[in-house]
């Protein structure tokens, strides 16, 4: 909103009969920034023992707050021009109204260019854009039921994968494999007239490959509303959060299925893999938290609505976009 989107504002989404349950404010926040997953949790007992509380990680330093976004869902660190790229959906995160855009910011906080890429100007086709991922110079965009394609230094439209004949719904996040195929989740779900978050799904991952032709590869309920996806380079897999769900999951190209490496409060949007660890953004309860060990150790807290975080591995800093606040908070790790 790899959901995202998502989660988005855009990314985020929920379990059957979600519902929303913050009002937005206006066209940029409506629907996504509303959402959160309702509890799939069994009804609790009488006199419940209380959950222990997460580990806590070394604490971790905001740096930055950058401002003046719109909706912003996805955050990436173009590691060879040293550049973040921001997708933001400004407006209904189902709408192809062509008003989405695209935004470069430096490491030291300054917007270089608030609408780079922006949809309705230059050729380019923009509708409520929400994960990110770079192949080279080439930057691709999650954006609603296509992928596209654009030259990360000049902004240029390349190409546009659509997933549309697939029946995609709701397209959230994107990563890269390790021989430049794609690989998209698709949350499954989509709004009424007044907002409500419908799921018609189904939940699903695609693949795109390098010859631009597409294939549905993961498929079910077990999905959880897919929501951030990224490539575990070491492990030679994928991990998937589930937003509608409590799990993290990994799952390989050749696995007909995800396995669960980890559970923790649900509502996930972004996930990062860096270093042995697993970094992932929760609505639920506001945080980013990581997952190697398989339990859940808390790193950062209070941001609400963290959708598809990013990482800039030269400064080890952790990028959160804040969906609803319409700003993207910079975290130096430990």
């Amino acid at each position: 909103m790899k959901g995202t989107v998502l989660c988005l504002a855009v990314a985020a989404f929920s379990v059957a009969c979600v519902r929303t349950d913050k009002s937005a404010s206006g066209g940029a926040d409506s629907g996504l920034a509303a959402l959160r997953p309702e509890s799939t949790a069994a009804p609790p007992t009488a006199n419940p023992a209380p959950a222990p509380p997460a580990p806590v990680a070394p604490t971790a330093t905001k740096l930055l707050t950058v401002q003046g976004f719109l909706t912003p869902e996805s955050v990436l660190h173009d590691t060879v021009q040293d550049i973040y790229f921001v997708s933001n959906v400004n407006g209904g995160p189902m709408a192809k109204d062509n008003n989405g855009f695209i935004s470069r910011v430096r490491p030291d906080g300054a917007v270089e260019n608030l609408k780079f890429i922006e949809g309705g100007r230059g050729g380019v086709t923009l509708n409520a854009p929400k994960g990110l991922a770079l192949n080279g110079d080439t930057l691709w965009v999650a954006d609603i039921d296509v992928v596209r394609a654009f030259n990360a230094r000049s902004g240029v439209p390349i190409d546009t994968v659509s997933l549309a004949k697939l029946g995609a719904v709701f397209l959230n996040d994107i990563a890269v494999g390790l021989t430049g195929t794609l690989y998209i989740t698709d949350t499954g779900i989509r709004f009424d007239d007044v907002g409500n978050v419908l799921h018609p799904g189904p939940d699903r991952v695609f693949r795109v490959n390098t010859d631009r032709t597409v294939t549905q590869v993961l498929r079910g309920d077990t999905l959880g509303r897919p929501n951030g996806i990224a490539l575990d380079p070491v492990g030679r897999r994928f991990i998937i959060v589930e937003f509608g769900g409590r799990f993290v999951l990994a799952w390989k190209p050749e696995d007909k299925a995800p396995t669960v490496i980890a559970k923790g409060p649900g509502g996930f949007d972004g996930v990062v893999v860096t270093g042995g660890k697993i970094l992932v953004s929760s609505w639920t309860d506001s945080t980013v938290s990581s997952y190697e060990t398989g339990q859940e150790v808390r790193v950062i807290s209070g941001i609400p609505s963290p959708a598809d975080i990013g990482y800039d591995a030269k400064r080890n800093r952790l990028l959160i976009p804040v969906f609803t606040g319409n700003r993207v908070e910079v975290w130096q790790l430990p």
